[in-house]
């Protein structure tokens, strides 16, 4: 029996990894996997908080996937508790305030309900039947979609939705233009509020416990929600991608959401003394704390084995991940390790510091494209 029931929790994980891993079925990787996952020698090392071990349930470092999934679980619980409650979500409720159409993409602005009682708008891009596969195909069926979460920016999702600003940021309408189905959500800053701050304080009148980041991660896992609502939306092939805040949004969205399949998080600053982390908006002055104990390399370890591409800039202003970001990629590669090779957590350094230059947003097409499976 005890033999059996070990048989039957290794396959149990193996058809959970398989489920996880498009990849795993298809058999197919991003050519260039080897080239993003391969640390290097040296890496630069930066002050990135406290990084603690990634341990199992009976204190020792985790040496089994069986180990992992119960340290997961509590880890994940820690998490939760020190971003803070938030409701239960209500019915979406979805209007459409208004509808155009950008070339091959109709692009329609949505109104639908966040948390209970607020409002929140987004665009989905959705694109026409004319629209071919990779491969040159039709497609035929539901199609995959992106969660597309938008930067620090005054016209919040007109650049990522493609409304308005360089072509380089319209990350979401060039994904549909390639065949996803894309939902761009508004960030809670932005949302009936004059100033970063002004959103901040009426969340924290309704949720006194609750940190922004909490916020940021209830209102994206909503973007999944109506996404997965759709009759036209594969919901096993939700993935998700964001720049600088988006990307804050995506590290979060990725740990804590496993209907997301896979995720491209862009200069986002995976260090806490990397960007501003500590804001308000954020996660608060408590990470300040030498003895903090929470840390990102934890995210990035509850995100696996989904695949998640970090982009980096390395230098220049505003520039947030680079070489330095490895220590914390070096220490999620335990749990990594655990699951069925090949890793798929990598860095993609541009080194054009905070941007997306067209080489690199081809790239981080082509990971969704095969790890979505467009």
């Amino acid at each position: 029996m005890r033999g059996g029931a070990l048989l039957w929790t290794r396959t149990a994980c193996l058809l959970t990894w398989m489920c996880w891993h498009p990849a795993a079925v298809s058999g197919q990787d991003v050519p260039w996997l080897s080239e993003v996952t391969q640390s290097p020698a040296d890496p630069v090392l930066e002050q990135s908080g406290r990084i603690e071990p990634l341990l199992g349930a009976d204190g020792r470092v985790t040496a089994s996937l069986q180990q992992w999934q119960v340290a997961r679980q509590q880890l994940r619980q820690k998490w939760l508790k020190f971003l803070g409650p938030m409701p239960q979500p209500p019915a979406l409720d979805v209007r459409t305030l208004s509808t155009e159409q950008v070339g091959p993409v109709s692009r329609q602005l949505l109104e639908y309900t966040g948390e209970p009682g607020l409002r929140v708008q987004g665009y989905l891009l959705v694109p026409d039947a004319a629209v071919r596969l990779p491969s040159g195909g039709a497609f035929t069926g539901k199609r995959p979609a992106v969660v597309a979460l938008h930067q620090t920016t005054n016209v919040s999702i007109d650049e990522i939705a493609g409304v308005s600003g360089p072509a380089a940021m319209q990350i979401g309408l060039k994904l549909a233009q390639r065949g996803f189905i894309v939902f761009c959500p508004r960030c809670f800053l932005w949302q009936d509020a004059v100033s970063l701050n002004d959103a901040v304080r009426q969340h924290r009148s309704r949720h006194p416990e609750t940190l922004g980041m909490a916020k940021m991660l209830y209102d994206a896992t909503r973007a999944v929600d109506l996404l997965s609502a759709l009759p036209q939306v594969d919901e096993q092939r939700i993935s998700t991608i964001g720049h600088s805040l988006g990307a804050k949004e995506v590290l979060y969205l990725a740990a804590f959401d496993e209907r997301v399949r896979a995720a491209v998080s862009c200069e986002g600053g995976l260090g806490f003394r990397s960007t501003n982390w500590d804001a308000d908006w954020y996660l608060g002055p408590a990470i300040r704390d030498p003895q903090f104990e929470l840390n990102h390399h934890q995210l990035l370890a509850l995100a696996a084995p989904r695949p998640l591409l970090v982009v980096g800039g390395e230098s220049g202003p505003g520039a947030a991940d680079g070489e330095r970001s490895w220590v914390l990629l070096n220490a999620a590669l335990p749990v990594w390790n655990l699951y069925p090779p090949p890793v798929r957590l990598g860095l993609l350094n541009h080194r054009q510091g905070h941007a997306i230059p067209d080489p690199s947003f081809e790239r981080m097409a082509e990971w969704l494209t095969v790890y979505a499976g467009l």
